[in-house]
């Protein structure tokens, strides 16, 4: 017989960096999971990853207070901005403050194929044409400016 599913709880962890304090040890401890178990099989999934890229997680908590975690690909903001050359880090480079008049930062059809490539698993679209659009959309969204 299959486990119960007691719940979902969504967190963005940095790769390789999950530790007890907010947000994961409240988040975690709430539903009576075992916090430090899932740092340390976070971080051994995450280890070959680059360090501090944030990692969308998906854990299912089940009745017997055991459970399982599904991880995603980073967002695409990440991946823009890392493409265009922004700050990346404690502080990170917000887009522009009004997208469509400035721009902030520049990327090419190539990078966003590229980033499409990366984040299709995790897309909701079929074909890597519609997902160049959605990331290119994405990228006139936060202020940067598609070029090639």
């Amino acid at each position: 017989m299959a486990k119960k599913i007691t719940g979902y709880v969504k967190l963005q962890v940095p790769a390789g960096a999950a530790n007890p304090s907010p947000p994961i040890g409240p988040a975690l401890g709430q539903r009576g999971l075992n916090i430090m178990e899932f740092c340390k099989a976070f971080n051994a999934r995450t280890a070959q990853m680059e360090k501090g890229s944030p990692i969308p997680v998906i854990i299912t908590a089940y009745q017997d207070r055991s459970f399982t975690f599904e991880m995603k690909q980073p967002p695409v903001t990440f991946w823009l901005k890392k493409a265009a050359g922004l700050k990346i880090g404690k502080k990170p480079a917000s887009g522009a403050k009004l997208p469509g008049r400035g721009f902030v930062g520049k990327v090419t059809s190539a990078q966003i194929r590229e980033i499409a490539e990366k984040k299709m698993p995790d897309l909701n679209c079929h074909s890597i044409d519609s997902a160049v659009s959605m990331i290119e959309g994405s990228a006139r969204a936060m202020g940067l400016e598609v070029v090639g």
